[in-house]
């Protein structure tokens, strides 16, 4: 089984960025945590603060992939070209925030992603992401 986990803008910054609602954790260390959980699934990671380069990431990997998990962070609540990338494609995506977006901003409350998505977990910290891989097995 092959996973690709798709991070959008600002994610780059995680273990430095708002600890208190992301925690203190890189994601690049957390990737390794779980590669090592999940050793029979091939995991991959890529993470781009430009919304063309996630576009293009969501097409190369889907038709190809098992499973695409995705937290486009702010563009989730702007990206309409997101969301086509998701429809577009055969490969399911999870939508997966770390913070429960419902308890921050209002504008956090509306994503353009989610109907285009096969579920949405959020709000879960990191434990988010290994939430949306145990959905594809």
């Amino acid at each position: 089984m092959k996973i690709c986990i798709i991070n959008g803008p600002n994610l780059n910054l995680l273990g430095k960025r708002e600890p208190e609602v992301y925690g203190s954790q890189t994601f690049e260390e957390y990737f390794e945590t779980l590669k090592e959980k999940f050793p029979n699934i091939e995991l991959s990671y890529y993470q781009s603060n430009i919304e063309g380069e996630l576009i293009g990431k969501i097409q190369e990997v889907g038709f190809s992939f098992d499973g695409i998990i995705l937290n486009a962070g702010a563009y989730t609540h702007t990206s309409i070209g997101l969301g086509d990338a998701m429809k577009a494609v055969t490969t399911a995506v999870i939508e997966v925030h770390i913070s429960n977006t419902y308890a921050r901003e209002s504008f956090r409350h509306q994503s353009y992603l989610s109907g285009n998505a096969k579920g949405v977990i959020l709000g879960f910290g990191l434990k988010s992401y290994e939430l949306a891989i145990q959905s594809f097995l």
